[in-house]
């Protein structure tokens, strides 16, 4: 009988192995849904409805894009991870949900690394540091020679405890020694609104926050908190040029549930990656402050692994404590 159960099981296994492919290269026969974790008009929302458009027209079916927003994603994220790996329920994932959430969050009810199937790598989120124009700093080094005459007065604005926003801050309080306030806000359009009526004079925010308010005269950058210039702005100098070793890289990623097979994953990193290549969205995204790219799978496993280390290192330094 044990035999007889080691065969029957083998038989499982090579059908299977058999099946997979073929799904893969008939996919998809049915609408696929990408899930967002934030509101209608968050940048990974924009970037959802982007790709979505160009897989349906690849595809001929449709793409919903289904916004499952709250607890910073971890709604959709929790949603995604116990839906059925076939392919047709995808996920954006940010650096938030797939990282620093752990660390935020006594029960995220998902597990980053167990539960997804790492798809594709869409690009970077580019941060900003940007002062309000009647605070007199022109530079990094400005603000932090403020911050080291005025220990504790400078108050800095961010889209929320925990974000990549917040703890750019905290990188540089961290780097610098300096004394600086953080202050909290529910997303980044509370914090621009703060920033432009000079409520706070200085910000870690979006670019694609940022960047519509730049002709308003009430706000200025000074720079990004990526490692490398962004490539739509060369002149904006980065946080590390001055504070050597300072990055807060904000990404986005497409993921799968876990058990999506490989042939399948394969199909859809092919599919978005060219999605994502194609000069029409590049610049799209751009516009949007993304500086769109792409990734194998196991590139994606290893940004969500190494993503989880460090933050979990910067929100103990930080003395974060989960909710």
């Amino acid at each position: 009988m044990a035999g007889f159960l080691r065969i029957a099981a083998h038989a499982l296994a090579l059908i299977g192995a058999l099946v997979a492919p073929a799904l893969a290269q008939d996919f998809p026969t049915r609408p696929v849904t990408i899930v967002v974790g934030y509101t209608p008009g968050a940048t990974s929302d924009l970037v959802a409805r982007t790709i979505g458009e160009r897989l349906n027209a690849a595809w001929g079916q449709t793409v919903i894009v289904d916004n499952r927003s709250g607890v910073s994603g971890n709604i959709a994220a929790a949603y995604v991870a116990r839906s059925a790996p076939d392919g047709y329920t995808l996920m954006v994932g940010t650096d938030a949900m797939m990282t620093t959430n752990s660390y935020l969050y006594r029960n995220t009810l998902f597990d980053p690394v167990k539960d997804f199937a790492p798809v594709i790598y869409a690009g970077a989120n580019i941060i900003c540091l940007a002062v309000h124009t009647d605070f007199p700093a022109n530079s990094v080094a400005d603000v932090i020679a403020y911050a080291k005459a005025n220990p504790g007065k400078l108050n800095y604005g961010s889209s929320g405890t925990g974000s990549p926003h917040h703890l750019a801050g905290e990188l540089l309080r961290q780097k610098t020694g300096i004394d600086i306030v953080h202050v909290p806000y529910r997303g980044g359009g509370a914090t621009i609104n703060d920033l432009i009526g000079g409520h706070i004079k200085v910000a870690f925010l979006s670019l694609s926050t940022a960047v519509p308010h730049l002709g308003s005269g009430k706000i200025r950058i000074l720079a990004v908190v990526e490692k490398t210039r962004y490539a739509a702005m060369p002149d904006v100098p980065t946080i590390g040029e001055t504070v050597p070793g300072h990055e807060m890289s904000s990404w986005i990623g497409i993921f799968a549930p876990a058990a999506t097979s490989a042939p399948l994953v394969a199909r859809l990193n092919a599919a978005i990656g060219k999605v994502l290549t194609t000069p029409e969205v590049k610049d799209k995204l751009a516009g949007l402050g993304l500086a769109a790219a792409t990734s194998t799978p196991d590139q994606l496993a290893d940004i969500v692994k190494s993503g989880l280390a460090s933050r979990g290192e910067l929100i103990k330094a930080a003395n974060i404590q989960p909710e």
